[in-house]
């Protein structure tokens, strides 16, 4: 299950955003022009202030694996996008690059030398 307010990663690869592209789950801009109109289930793409090109968006869309597919407008009206540029974010993606959880502060600590490799959970932040 997607979380509702997933948090990018603290330390990454590098690879988050590409990873985020090739997932499949974001909407991405198929030419270059201006945001003319933008709501919770459309984006509308002015191309060479003729063309209209519009991007429909997946909301609260059942998977195959049971889970929810939602996309969120990621840009906002007016603003110029070029070919291949993210305009949503999908279910597993934030700010366009992959979040696929919460971060938290973790401990390995040992006890006595009796355990090995145990993770405590120290807090939520």
């Amino acid at each position: 299950v997607p979380l509702l307010e997933p948090e990018k990663c603290i330390v990454g690869t590098g690879l988050e955003s590409q990873a985020a592209l090739d997932s499949g789950s974001v909407a991405i801009a198929r030419q270059g022009g201006k945001i003319s109109y933008i709501d919770g289930k459309k984006i509308t793409l002015l191309v060479n202030n003729k063309k209209k090109i519009d991007t429909n968006l997946i909301i609260y869309q059942r998977s195959n694996n049971g889970t929810c597919i939602h996309q969120k407008p990621r840009v906002t009206q007016k603003t110029s996008v070029k070919k291949g540029q993210i305009l949503a974010d999908g279910a597993a993606t934030l700010q366009g690059e992959l979040a696929l959880g919460k971060n938290i502060l973790v401990a390995y600590m040992p006890w006595e030398g009796y355990n090995f490799e145990d993770a405590i959970l120290i807090s939520e932040r």
